[in-house]
């Protein structure tokens, strides 16, 4: 039985497991980057990609930086805003680690699709997770 996230804002989405890439104490790449470094693609600019993600400019700022440190050159290029505004837009390195991420996550949930299924029976229902405290 597939079963949906029980509460915020993933509520109305099948559970499934997600691949983070740790380097050291950072999140290097993740889900939520991931759907970061799309958005930038998309829409040309961080503070566009963080309302898209539905996020503070600081907080998507702060996660483009750290991604930058993480990888041997940086994911994203900025130019400054101004009169004729800023802009953000994937390096080659940035669009390359994007599409190996996304390989690596569809393989993860395909390699781990048999005990997954199992484990969803641990899950609760939607509308019915134990509170925490």
């Amino acid at each position: 039985m597939k079963r949906k996230l029980a509460a915020g804002p993933g509520a109305d989405k099948i559970a499934r497991p997600r691949l983070r890439v740790l380097l050291g104490e950072s999140i290097a790449i993740g889900p939520g980057k991931a759907a970061l470094l799309e958005a930038i693609a998309r829409n040309g600019s961080i503070s566009a990609a963080a309302r898209a993600n539905g996020m503070s400019y600081r907080r998507a700022w702060n996660m483009v930086d750290t991604m930058n440190k993480c990888f041997i050159s940086p994911l994203v290029d900025t130019s400054a805003g101004g009169r004729h505004g800023g802009g953000a837009c994937l390096t080659d390195l940035g669009r390359e680690v994007l599409a190996s991420y996304q390989a690596m996550e569809i393989k993860a949930a395909s390699t781990l699709a048999r005990e997954f299924k199992d484990f969803e029976r641990f899950l609760a229902a939607p509308g019915q997770a134990a509170s925490a405290g």
